[in-house]
């Protein structure tokens, strides 16, 4: 069972503000969980942490049920895949799988035998004498996992592997990963800030802001069932709108809508950009910007004085105004001195 728990984990500097805030996380045997969130948010040090390439301030890890607060990180039977590859740049391919497992003393005949399965599988088999120079970027990112797949380690740690690549070869990258955690069977703890990764990889997402666990879910209550404005706002396009609730109704660009929410006074409300045009209540707006994408358009404009947008179909009537067509039951409500969600009345 390679299951990883962190309890009450904290991680700061000379006593200075916490970069990791006494997170809990309970990931289990053979799941495939991502961390996301923006540039400092903590992400990345979670994953030295586990690895032992950081000390933890306080708390506990556990790997497979065994403490490894003070096991040294090569006992830790983890296996870490770096943003930068990390490759040793005078090491043949060949020579970059197989490295690990020289050091732990197999003889020459096992080394081979996994190297060369691990190269097959990653199509690597006719690379094997080049050095990485002569690699593609994808290629690198390969070995780089070729390198920690042939130790089967207990669990595999990613740190943004595919950030320094093109778009289609992410894409590609994207499903070969997903498609080695189907036959390695191992726990795969992922870190990205790309939402589209976390979306399509994850078993789980586990959204960090200033080192805090915002939320923990399924990529589909993620994305349908935020927690607060934070999370909403960092998975998909979400339009947060300042309105003002009095007997159940609140205006929006002249349009009134009705709610169910027992309160009266300022709250921010959020739709989503794909449901600007799937409403009952007509809106009109003059757009600001209009995007095309290949697929569809992204309209910017205002709504009660905020940025919003629309994503819409190429057959989507755009003139000198725009018409919007909104409904409560697509809306979101937050709290606008903490950000909690007050009630969801999306009918999913």
């Amino acid at each position: 069972m390679s299951s990883v728990i962190l309890k009450n984990l904290v991680k700061s500097y000379d006593g200075k503000k916490n970069i990791i805030d006494n997170i809990d996380l309970k990931i289990k045997d053979k799941e495939f969980i991502v961390l996301v969130g923006s540039s400092g948010c903590g992400k990345s040090t979670i994953l030295r942490l586990i690895s032992g390439l950081e000390e933890i301030t306080s708390g506990e890890i556990f790997v497979d049920g065994e403490k490894v607060n003070n096991v040294h990180p090569k006992d830790r039977d983890i296996a870490f895949v770096f943003q930068s590859y990390a490759l040793y740049p005078h090491m043949s391919v060949y020579e970059n799988i197989a490295f690990g497992l020289k050091m732990r003393k197999y003889d020459k005949f096992y080394i081979n035998n996994k190297v060369q399965s691990v190269a097959k599988a990653l199509n690597l088999q006719d690379l094997l004498e080049r050095k990485p120079k002569q690699l593609s970027g994808g290629q690198r990112q390969r070995v780089a996992l070729g390198r920690a797949i042939v130790r089967n380690p207990k669990v595999f740690l990613m740190d943004e592997p595919l950030s320094n690549l093109d778009a289609n070869l992410r894409i590609q990258m994207r499903s070969e990963i997903k498609k080695l955690h189907k036959e390695l069977q191992t726990t795969f703890i992922y870190v990205t800030h790309d939402q589209t990764e976390a979306l399509t990889m994850g078993d789980r997402i586990v959204v960090l802001d200033k080192g805090k666990i915002q939320q923990v879910d399924t990529p589909e209550n993620i994305y349908n069932k935020p927690n607060n404005k934070f999370v909403a706002g960092f998975i998909g396009q979400m339009n947060f709108i300042d309105a003002y609730i009095e007997n159940n109704n609140f205006e929006i660009n002249g349009g009134i809508f009705t709610t169910t929410l027992n309160r009266n006074g300022k709250i921010i409300v959020g739709i989503r950009a794909e449901k600007m045009t799937e409403g009952d209540i007509n809106i009109f707006v003059k757009p600001e910007i209009i995007e095309m994408t290949g697929s569809e358009r992204i309209a910017y404009f205002k709504l009660n004085g905020n940025t919003c947008s629309a994503r819409l179909p190429l057959e989507y009537k755009i003139e000198e105004n725009l018409n919007l067509k909104l409904s409560v039951n697509n809306m979101y409500f937050f709290d606008i001195n903490t950000g909690d969600i007050i009630t969801n009345e999306k009918k999913l």
